[in-house]
């Protein structure tokens, strides 16, 4: 149904685009076969105009071995994201990860020593306890396997889930905002130290290894997502798939679409512009936002953003607005006060 998929959208996107990067992502994509993936790849070939600069793999370390990831890189993946979280046993156990603490230190060795050269790991920081030393721990280490990017996000508390459950029963207690902000400071402060560029508020990579799918999202360049839960972005209008797998298949085949479109008025783009642009090292540029939103924000909010900078919140240069690292702890906030 992916190829499907594929191939009835291929219209999506503006024809005159084409495609940078292939993010296969969500979910668990290492769990499908070689063959499965390099058939995917061979339907995009077919179907869309490319100039790829990157393909993409989510993968966890136990799904991970020397054969597979060669056969990988045959297929023509050349970046791999590893969600090791941690590289505690303690703290992978909390997280219910599949993988263990010796998966979690000897993949990255792995992926390099199979000749993949670009790397992104993940982590997740506030995991509940007593001190900062497990975290403090979890990024000396990954900064020494030197992977090149760093995804690292705050521990959450999705509604029906297991910890949601633990929490509501008084069984486990969530970390606090203090708790978390001070994490994150001391993991803008390693990354900082070690050569990375906080390109986004939760990504940090070396210069010339950004993740280019992932810088693009935050740009706000145009993508098309395939499959159950999907989104969708072709720079006037989005949209998702179906999150059900058993009610994603049934539209297609009955339909031949799982897709919700959904049409965003030119304040929810402007909002969302506003919001994206902030979490970046690149900002809120307000000339190019006056261009494409007729609105001039450095004028209409001239107030909101004295302020922000009078609190050491924002930094102003020229027409563009970045958050300072101060501000990074309250990103949502301030671009509520710059909304439309």
């Amino acid at each position: 149904m992916l190829n499907k998929e594929l191939v009835t959208r291929k219209n999506y996107l503006d024809s005159s685009l084409k495609i940078h990067s292939i993010y296969f992502g969500g979910g668990t994509p290492s769990l499908l076969s070689v063959p499965e993936l390099e058939n995917i790849l061979e339907t995009i070939n077919r179907h869309y105009a490319l100039d790829l600069k990157e393909v993409t793999l989510e993968a966890n370390p136990d799904d991970l071995c020397p054969k597979v990831l060669r056969e990988y890189q045959n297929i023509g993946i050349d970046r791999l994201s590893i969600g090791i979280q941690s590289f505690h046993e303690e703290v992978l156990a909390f997280y219910n990860r599949a993988h263990d603490q010796d998966q979690s230190l000897n993949v990255t060795e792995m992926a390099k020593d199979a000749g993949f050269h670009k790397l992104s790991i993940d982590l997740i920081y506030g995991y509940p306890t007593s001190s900062h030393e497990l975290w403090k721990k979890d990024l000396e280490i990954a900064l020494n396997k030197e992977p090149g990017h760093i995804s690292s996000y705050a521990l959450t508390i999705e509604p029906r889930t297991v910890l949601a459950h633990r929490a509501g029963k008084g069984t486990f207690c969530p970390p606090s905002e203090d708790f978390l902000a001070e994490q994150y400071e001391w993991l803008l402060r390693q990354t900082e130290s070690a050569g990375y560029i906080a390109y986004e508020i939760s990504n940090f990579a070396k210069p010339g290894e950004l993740a280019i799918h992932n810088a693009n999202y935050w740009k706000g360049v145009p993508y098309l997502g395939i499959g159950p839960s999907a989104h969708s972005f072709n720079g006037k209008s989005r949209g998702h798939n179906i999150a059900s797998n058993p009610k994603y298949l049934k539209a297609m085949h009955d339909t031949g679409s799982a897709f919700h479109p959904e049409l965003l008025s030119k304040e929810e783009n402007a909002n969302e512009h506003i919001m994206t642009s902030l979490r970046t090292v690149w900002g809120l540029d307000g000339e190019h936002f006056k261009e494409r939103f007729d609105w001039d924000i450095l004028e209409e909010k001239a107030k909101e953003i004295e302020w922000l900078q009078s609190n050491d919140w924002i930094v102003l240069e020229g027409t563009r607005i970045t958050l300072s690292r101060k501000g990074k702890l309250l990103a949502d906030s301030i671009a509520a006060r710059l909304f439309y």
